[in-house]
C-alpha cells in the first residue's frame, strides 16, 4: 500500500484507486443487489451467493456478519455496500449510525448539531486537526 497523507486521519478510509481496486469483487457483489432476482438468491442463500464473486474470505465474512466498517476497510464503497442494507431493509442513516458506535436517533441528533466536532481530534501522528 502507499502511503499517502490522508492515511493519517484516524477512523478514516479514503476511497481511492487503490481502495477501489481492493474491493472491486465486493462492490461488484452489492451492485449485483439491485436487481430483484440476485436479492432473493442471495437472502436465500448469503453463503452460495458470496461464492460467485471472487472477492477476499475476509470480504465474504463481513458481509455475513454486516460489519459495515470492514467492508469500508476491505475495499467497499459506502454507496454499494448501501445496496447489501436497503436488501435488509435499513436506511443510509440507520447503518451510517451503526458505523458510528451509536443509535440512529442518536445519529440524527449529532448530524442535526452539525456532525461530530473536530476539537481535540489529532492524526495518527500526533498532529493537531482542525
Amino acid at each position: 500500500m502507499t502511503e499517502r497523507d490522508y492515511h493519517d486521519i484516524p477512523g478514516t478510509v479514503v476511497f481511492d484507486g487503490e481502495q477501489s481496486r481492493l474491493g472491486y469483487h465486493l462492490n461488484m457483489f452489492c451492485m449485483s443487489l439491485m436487481k430483484a432476482d440476485n436479492r432473493t438468491a442471495f437472502k436465500a442463500d448469503e453463503r452460495a451467493y458470496l461464492e460467485r464473486y471472487p472477492m477476499t474470505e475476509a470480504q465474504r465474512q463481513a458481509v455475513l456478519d454486516r460489519n459495515w466498517n470492514r467492508m469500508i476497510a476491505l475495499g467497499g464503497n459506502i454507496y454499494f455496500t448501501s445496496k447489501i442494507a436497503a436488501t435488509d431493509g435499513l436506511s443510509f442513516q440507520q447503518i451510517a449510525a451503526i458505523m458510528s458506535g451509536v443509535t440512529q436517533p442518536e445519529y440524527a441528533q449529532m448530524m442535526l448539531g452539525g456532525g461530530r466536532s473536530v476539537e481535540g481530534n489529532r492524526s495518527r501522528k500526533g498532529r493537531q486537526i482542525g
